[in-house]
Parts: C-alpha cells; structure tokens; sequence
C-alpha cells in the first residue's frame, strides 16, 4: 500500500500543477471550471503511471490463508509479466478504473483547494526557500505524499481588519515585469468565501517563463452583484526565481476601479531607472491631484480638500466604519452619558449659585476636574493654568509693560514678595504677560435673538513668586485703557476679582478652541496632509514616514465643517464666538502663523519661556522638548537612509514641490506666514517632517485631551458670557456672576463636547505605533524600534515625575499621544 501511494499523490499533485497552468494559459480556461477538470485529468495521470503497482497490491492483498500464490512484491511483478502476456498484463480493468476515478478525483481537488488555501497564514512574509523541478518529486513524496495536501502559494493577498473591509466581488491580478505580464487572473477559489475581514488567502497565479524582474501588480475589482468596496492591506507574491516581494496596498478599492502597486521599498525620483517606473509614478500624481483637489472654505483660512460633506471624500481617507464621526450622535450620547438630558434645552435659564452647577458635574469626575472645581477661585489655580492647563501657549515674558497696560508699581506692590519695584521685577524676568488682542472687535454670538451674548479681549499680568507659582498681578478687560475699563487688581473686592478671572478664562477657552486647537493643529495637519496626497508617490519615503500622521484628519476636519463650525452647527449653540466669531478669529490669527511658530522649541523660545531655571514647573515646555527631540532623532535617521547629501535633497522634485503645494496653495502665498518654499539641506528636510508629525500627534494631544479635565468646570471655562464685561468695580455680586455665566442649555452643550474632544478612540494608534507596514526596509523598522525606545523612557519619566501630585501633567506622555489629528 505504502509502495503504491506515495508515488501516487507525488505524481497526482505535479500533474495538477502542471495541468492547472496548461488549461489556463494556454487554453484561456480559469476560475470555477478548471478545478474539477484539471483534478480528474491529475487523477487519471496518477491512475495509469502507478496502475501496475495498484495491482500488485490488489493480488497480494487478496490471497487466501494458506494459497500463497505470489511471496512478495518482486515475486509478483515477475509471475504477472510471465503469466499474464507481459505489460499488458499490468492495465486489465484500467478503464473501469478510470472512469470510478474521474469524479472522484474532480471533487477531490475542489476540496483540496478549498481546505489548502482557508488556512491562514502565521507569517506575513514567509521563509524564501525554493524547490527545483527536479527535486519536486522527491519533497512531494516525502511531504504531499504522507499529508496529501502541501502546496506552497505564488501568491497571498491581505484583507484589512476595519468593518466591511471584505468584498464578494471578483479581484483580478496582473504581475508586471521587466520581460512581459502574467495572465490577468481572477483570485476565486471554490466552495470558499474569498477576501473576507482580516484574512490572508493564498492563491497561484500563472508566471510566464519570460516575465522578468517584478515591478507592478496590478489589481482589479469588478462587480459581482452590487459594488462591494475592498480593502487590501498588501499583497505578496512569490517570484519564478522562488523571491517573496512585497507589495504593500493599505488603500480601498471602489467600484470597479484598479490600483497599480509597486513593492515595499521606498525610492525617491532618481531611483527609477525604467520607463515602466517613472510613468507608474507619473500618473499616479497626475491621478491624485485630480482626486486631491484644493478649496478656500472660507476667505483667509488655511485651505482644505473640495469636499462639502464627509461622503465625498476619497474613500481612502474617510472614517472607517468603527471610527465614523457624527458630531451631533456624538454630543448627545455624551449628554446622556453625563445624564444632563434634563438640563439640555434649558437655554435663557440661570443656575442659581456656584454650587448649582455641581448638578451637571456630578456623574463623571477625575482627579484634575474635580480639583479644578474646588480651587477654581484660587489664583495660584488661575495661574497655573498658564503653564500646564489645556492652553499652556499664551504666558510669555514681559520685558516691557505695553502702553495700553498702564499697571503701576503702587498697584501690585502688595502682591510683589522680593522687596522689588514692579520695574525691578521685570528686569528681574518675574513678570509674564497673557495677552488676548486678538479677540478685540470679534464679533459675538448673536444667532439666539433671546440672548444677547458677550466677548471681551483681555490683558492679564503675571507674577512668577518665590516658590516659582504664577500668580495673577493685574487684569485688564480690553485692549483700550480708560475710565469705563478698570485695571482689577487681588486687592479689589472679592467678586470683582473673581469675574474678572472668569472673564480671562473664557477669553482663553475661545482662544484655545479656535486657534490653538482648531487652526494649529486640525487646519494645518490638513494643509500638509492634502499636499502630501497631491505631490509625493506612495513609494516615496516621506509619504510612508507621513501617512499614519495624516489618519483620518481631511476626514474629522470635512466633519466638522459640515457639522460642527458650520453655519448654524454645533459651535453656534454653546460659543460666544459662534455665528461667525470663530471664523474672523481664524482670519486674524492667520497674520500670526508662521512656519517657525510650529517648531516648537522655537515658539517656547519666542515667548521667553524656555528657561527651566526661571519656570521650574512648566511641564508642557519640558514634555514637549523630550518628545520633540526624540521625534525629531526619528525622522533624522530616516532621512539619512535615503538623502546621502543635501544635494540629494534639493534635486527631489516631489518634496520641494510638497513643500511649494503647502506654502503656495495650502497657506495661500501669505507674505506673514512664512512657510519655506523649498528645502535645502537634509536638517532642513527633518525639521520641516517633524514639524508635521509633531504638531499632528503630540501638539494636538497636549491641546486637545485635557478639556474635559480644565474646561467642564463651567466657571473656570465659560464658553459664552451673557453680560458684558463690568465697566467699574464695586458692582458685582454672586447673581451678577451667575448671570454673566452661561445659562443651563448652554453649559450641558458645553460639557458635551469637551468630554466627547477629550475621549481616546476604540481603535487609537499612539505614537510610535505602525502596524501598517509601509517601510519594509531593515534599517527603518531599526528606527521604528529606536524611537519607540526612547518614546517609552519618555513615558516612564512622566510617570514617575507624576507620582504622589494631585495635578499630574500626561497629556505629552507618548502613550496618550495619537498618531494623528483625529478627534
């Protein structure tokens, strides 16, 4: 038996292979057909070339006890030889044989192949080991022959793991070579699902002899019934020359559109080398800038994509199904969740004192934002803020009081701890400035006729004391000094200082919605993330180092411009700057953004404040500093693996017309804004990356993550005032403030959106994190590991710094960092 089936099932499996190729490129028959034909004429293969054997065994098998005819197999071979008229002897009853054998066999390969390719592949990448023709009968003997179904695949091709990743409809593939193309051959294989959710199905492709040195594959995705969107992760395919190459995809298939891929390693323009490759890379620019396309949203903002609405985005960068956005699902299941439903459409209805808004408060708390609502009044609170709450970028060093700030000496003299004059002080560097200008002449919420709503743009002086807090000195309510706007002071009544620290506070909640958040990071993600899409290939190094920092933002961002700062959205129902504030406050604080502004030890430098000696518990300057430099290492030692020189850099066409597309069309050519419009040297090239992968992840973590913990205190962020600012002191009671303070409606939005901008996604990727493997080069994925390295000391020193505080700062801590502006 041992001696007949091995031969057998080697014989059966080279016959399959070698039919299997001959019917589909030769005779053009493929798909559910061949299987079952090509299995019977294998079996039929088999059948006649091991037949003799079958029928020695059937003699020696049928023998009765004691009636030994033959003593062995050689014994048998010979006697039938004789006996039996020679040769001939060996096939009496092959065609009977033949015909039981031919179903059989049929359905046989049709369970062989379903059963063979459903097991999933461990290893993305499998071992490169090769088997010669000549050797092939010996391992399938010796392998196929005892399992009777080992095969190795030409090919395996990766479903995404996202919801409604898997298709039904039919994939073709077509392999592009230096010498020729494979057959385009559709990847089915019977009585199996094909290409479902997080699968890796193997398949075998027909290579033609002469197909040369792989450089394309081409996929394609044809209807079945109904368009059933694809997405492939990657594709690996084994060469003639027994080679894995990689082909990494990461992108939707829509319709029956096709995508042309190329392999894993990144190349810059001047590695191509043949015609096929630079026209591959030609047209795929010359495509995405026709998908890709800029709009101005609104006059004098930071362009965005042309899409009105989330649905008419690319279907590469939309949400995936488990991340879809919808602001206003949203917000109303953070109201239920913080079970303020009641309090919801209460608009024009005041609280009745401090207290009273403990009852929007009380279902979720955490260390911070309860601490905030018990030290909210306390100006070392106040102060604080400045350097580690959620809008830490507004302290900056005073080195003279501006003229329209007339603070005197005698006014803060009893604040003053130094025995120094105020003047004293500031040579001294103890005195910082918060500066609200731009707010002065913004427009205030007016689209609720039954409540009137106010702005105010106030200047607030600051003093660094002796156990290096940051007190408040001085306020002043607008930008003008008079009569009608008083400088308040910590010496004046107890509630006029109080409201006019609430009136700083909400000045800066604007701000920090507005600009620090919404222009600094979403805007200007979105600016570099559509010029990457329109100028660099997905085979350039900078688009893989670049796409997982681009994750889903076109998309928040096309979400919140159809919901959320749109007219009459969300922003309009709880801001004082809704109905079109926000939008002249973007305008104005576009003529303050520069490219140098966004590098971040350059803008703590511009403020005065980079000095651990002088503001010891700035923990925003000095989290960001550590993760500024360890992103910035990163991306260094990406840049040197494929720039050798600075020339290098200045002859890549596509990143200096990357850096041109941002600069010309994203920023619109402002004189102010300063954006390089070309790069020359490789350290140029690596601060320009790291400004976009910083200010995409860690920047927008450190501004973004903390509202809930400083702003759902409503007296220590009101979005809205409803009175205006107080015009002399001496007036203001606890009703005033409560009355000045948004009314219940507003305040539950507000405590809505803060919590639902501050909650982690399901599906999160922090910094450092790839899985998406668009780099397949070793000494990337050894700076991948260097850099995740040092991200986690980075973390396990802010853990240890945070131990014991009862105002603990993590919002820069890489594992609470994303990877992209995508809440």
């Amino acid at each position: 038996m041992m001696v007949r089936i091995f031969p057998y099932r080697a014989i059966q499996f080279m016959a399959f292979d070698k039919y299997k190729k001959i019917l589909s490129k030769q005779l053009g028959v493929s798909g559910h057909i061949h299987r079952p034909v090509v299995g019977a004429m294998a079996g039929m293969t088999a059948v006649i070339c091991t037949y003799p054997l079958d029928v020695i065994r059937a003699c020696l098998a049928y023998q009765m006890k004691g009636h030994h005819r033959y003593t062995g197999i050689r014994n048998a071979f010979q006697t039938i030889y004789l006996k039996e008229g020679g040769i001939p002897g060996f096939y009496k009853g092959l065609i009977p044989t033949l015909i039981g054998m031919t179903p059989y066999a049929g359905f046989l390969f049709i369970t062989f192949s379903t059963l063979r390719t459903s097991q999933r592949y461990w290893d993305d990448r499998p071992q490169t080991t090769q088997r010669c023709w000549c050797c092939r009968p010996t391992s399938t003997c010796s392998v196929e022959g005892v399992a009777g179904a080992v095969h190795r695949p030409y090919m395996t091709v990766a479903t995404g793991s996202q919801w409604f990743a898997g298709t039904d409809d039919y994939i073709y593939i077509t392999l592009v070579g230096t010498e020729g193309c494979s057959e385009r051959t559709l990847l089915d294989k019977p009585l199996y699902n094909d290409f479902e959710r997080g699968a890796v199905d193997s398949y075998d492709v027909t290579v033609g002899e002469n197909l040369g040195e792989m450089e394309l594959v081409k996929v394609e995705k044809n209807k079945y019934w109904v368009h059933d969107d694809w997405y492939c992760k990657y594709i690996t395919v084994k060469t003639p020359s027994g080679d894995y190459v990689e082909y990494p995809c990461f992108r939707w298939l829509v319709d029956d559109k096709e995508v042309v891929l190329r392999d894993g390693r990144a190349r810059l323009p001047k590695d191509d080398k043949t015609r096929l490759e630079k026209q591959h890379r030609r047209k795929e620019l010359e495509s995405r800038r026709k998908t890709y396309r800029w709009s101005e949203w609104q006059p004098g903002f930071p362009m965005s994509i042309d899409a009105n609405t989330h649905k008419e985005l690319p279907r590469d960068i939309q949400f995936d199904s488990e991340k879809g956005v919808d602001f206003i699902l949203n917000y109303s299941k953070a109201i239920e969740n913080l079970c303020v439903n009641q309090f919801m459409h209460m608009f024009q209805s005041s609280w009745n004192d401090f207290s009273d808004f403990e009852r929007i408060f009380v279902r979720i708390k955490n260390t911070i934002s309860e601490y905030v609502m018990q030290h909210w009044k306390e100006d070392f609170m106040f102060g604080y803020q400045y350097l580690n709450g959620c809008n830490p970028v507004m302290i900056q060093k005073c080195t003279k009081l501006p003229e329209k700030f007339p603070v005197t000496h005698n006014m803060v003299a009893d604040c003053l701890e130094r025995e120094m004059t105020l003047e004293e002080e500031i040579k001294a560097g103890n005195i910082y400035l918060a500066d609200y200008e731009l707010m002065e002449d913004i427009s205030p919420n007016s689209t609720d006729p039954c409540t009137l709503q106010y702005l105010a743009a106030p200047i607030c002086l600051l003093y660094n004391n002796s156990q290096s807090k940051i007190l408040p000195l001085a306020i002043q309510l607008g930008q003008t000094p008079g009569k009608d706007n008083p400088i308040f002071l910590p010496s004046d009544g107890q509630y006029d200082w109080m409201l006019a620290k609430i009136w700083v506070r909400s000045s800066d909640f604007h701000i920090h919605q507005t600009v620090t958040h919404l222009l600094r990071t979403h805007l200007v993600s979105e600016v570099f993330g559509v010029a990457m899409f329109r100028q660099l290939p997905a085979v350039h190094p900078a688009y893989k180092l670049l796409l997982p920092h681009i994750r889903f933002t076109i998309a928040i961002n096309t979400k919140a411009r159809e919901q959320l700062i749109c007219e009459f959205g969300i922003f309009d129902k709880a801001n004082g700057t809704g109905g079109g504030g926000h939008v002249e406050m973007i305008q104005k604080a576009m003529r303050s953004l520069t490219f140098r502004s966004l590098c971040f030890p350059d803008a703590i430098k511009a403020r005065g404040v980079d000095s651990p000696e002088d503001l010891p518990y700035y923990y925003y300057r000095d989290d960001g500093n550590r993760v500024w430099d360890a992103t910035k290492s990163f991306v260094w030692d990406v840049v040197c693996i494929y720039y050798d020189s600075d020339n290098t850099v200045q002859k890549d066409e596509e990143i200096q017309a990357f850096v041109k597309d941002v600069c010309s069309f994203g920023m619109q050519d402002l004189d102010c804004c300063e954006f390089p419009k070309s790069l020359k040297t490789r350290e140029d090239l690596t601060e320009y990356l790291t400004v976009i992968i910083f200010t995409a992840s860690a920047h927008h973590a450190a501004v973004n993550f903390g509202q809930y913990d400083w702003c759902s205190w409503i007296p220590n962020a009101p979005p809205t005032m409803r009175k205006p600012p107080p015009t002399q002191k001496g007036v203001v009671d606890v009703k005033f403030i409560i009355e000045s303070l948004p009314d219940r409606g507003r305040s539950c939005w507000h405590l809505g959106a803060v919590w639902a901008l501050s909650q982690f996604q399901e599906n999160e990727l922090f910094l450092g994190m790839y899985p998406d493997e668009h780099f397949i080069e070793k000494p990337v994925k050894e700076a991948m590991e260097s850099f995740r390295k040092r991200l986690a000391e980075v973390s396990s020193a802010i853990k240890i710094r945070n131990e014991g505080k009862k105002l603990p700062y993590y919002y820069f801590s890489p594992d609470r960092i994303p990877n992209s502006v995508a809440v």
